[in-house]
């Protein structure tokens, strides 16, 4: 299995921002042109690229739609697209403009049967953003009382890709991701698991890299302010995740 880093596009407004733990009074923008962002990342030898509207995520309406769909006709390399996919219809028009796969959150919580649907057209990858344990909906607006064991266990059987795991409480801080929780949410799925939340060094992410449960491993991990903050390099970030 080849390991995936994910540099992370988040858009408000149109423009490349990071929120910290997920609160939009922490907006920090980092780039007004998400395309040539995207075209850097593709440039620097990215396999897979992570986009998120923020503004659909938090209100559920697609907002950035021609962006996403601008920068998936200049890529070559595959783009996940997370944020405020609820409906068919909504998921239907970002496959035909190009996303190789979507991330369900809110609606996996909400709708579960609206990810059959969805994964009957194309690839997807269920959104699972956890503060303090249980998991949060509406651009991490809306606290529940569900587990990650709770959620996964709807969809074991299911033709899903991946949940993508983000702990709202390091999303952003660049203070090391929770790699106890990894370890014991490998243990708990037999879908691929993605990280997300916190990465600040390159130990970080050879830590996530060498992280082994009964001979599973982390598929992917997805990387954001670390990056814009110059903390890491991409090149050096490809190198200590993907060896």
């Amino acid at each position: 299995m080849k390991k995936v880093l994910f540099p992370a596009i988040d858009i408000i407004d149109g423009k490349c921002v990071r929120l910290l733990r997920g609160e939009y009074s922490e907006e920090k923008k980092y780039n007004d042109d998400p395309v040539a962002q995207a075209l850097d990342f593709q440039e620097a030898g990215v396999s897979w690229i992570h986009l998120v509207d923020l503004d659909a995520a938090r209100t559920g309406l697609v907002k950035n739609g021609r962006i996403i769909e601008k920068i998936a006709s200049r890529l070559d390399v595959p783009i996940q697209v997370g944020g405020g996919v609820r409906t068919l219809k909504t998921a239907k028009t970002l496959y035909d403009c190009g996303i190789e796969r979507i991330v369900l959150g809110t609606a996996a919580v909400e709708n579960p049967t609206l990810v059959e649907k969805v994964s009957s057209f194309g690839r997807v990858a269920i959104g699972v953003d956890l503060r303090e344990g249980k998991v949060a909906v509406n651009g991490w607006q809306t606290s529940t009382e569900i587990s990650f064991s709770e959620l996964s266990n709807r969809f074991e059987k299911t033709d899903i890709d991946a949940y993508i795991v983000t702990h709202i409480e390091r999303d952003g801080t660049m203070e090391g991701p929770e790699i106890d929780s990894y370890r014991d949410l490998l243990g708990k799925t037999t879908k691929d698991v993605i990280a997300s939340g916190g990465v600040g060094s390159i130990i970080d992410l050879e830590n996530l890299s060498n992280l082994t449960v009964d001979g599973k491993s982390l598929n992917g991990v997805i990387v954001g302010r670390a990056l814009y903050e110059g903390s890491i390099s991409l090149e050096q970030a490809l190198k200590a995740f993907e060896k």
